[in-house]
């Protein structure tokens, strides 16, 4: 039930100064960080990380807006931490993203806005979808000397 997920803080969240406020949310639930790096993302990588989306129409712009600017990598654990930390960040589409959610407090787009632009979906987060994708994503993004073994006050109450 521990689990971890990977966490990219958006270059418009970077560049919007979230950082702390978004990374704040996921400790103030008891997530833990666990790995933490900030990265200016190159075409090549952005192929790896989106490699499943590298045909789809949406990519192009998906690739520009990635490596506009710097990215912040989270790897963030807790319990059940994909589902918990899907949940915080909200529906891709800011749009319908809720209010308490990370995306329904600090973004606005929408994909009819965005298609008629030709941009990317300033969404701020990305987030690990399932178990599977997580622990590709960390193993991407991430060493294995590069994520920590703490233990946290948190954990006796969360845990």
């Amino acid at each position: 039930m521990i689990e971890q997920t990977l966490v990219l803080l958006k270059p418009d969240a970077v560049q919007r100064g979230l950082m702390g406020e978004i990374i704040k949310r996921f400790e103030q639930v008891g997530m833990k960080i666990v790995g933490i790096k900030m990265v200016w993302m190159d075409k090549e990588f952005s192929k790896k990380h989106y490699a499943a989306h590298i045909q789809k129409p949406f990519y192009k712009g998906l690739e520009e807006f990635m490596t506009a600017g710097p990215v912040v990598a989270l790897a963030i654990e807790g319990l059940h931490a994909v589902e918990t930390v899907r949940k915080m960040v909200g529906d891709t589409e800011p749009k319908k993203a809720l209010p308490g959610t990370i995306r329904g407090d600090y973004a606005h787009h929408s994909y009819a806005y965005t298609d008629k632009r030709g941009i990317a979906i300033k969404n701020l987060i990305h987030a690990s979808g399932n178990a599977e994708d997580a622990k590709q994503e960390l193993a991407l993004w991430f060493g294995k000397k590069e994520l920590q073994t703490y233990k946290t006050v948190h954990e006796m109450h969360v845990f």
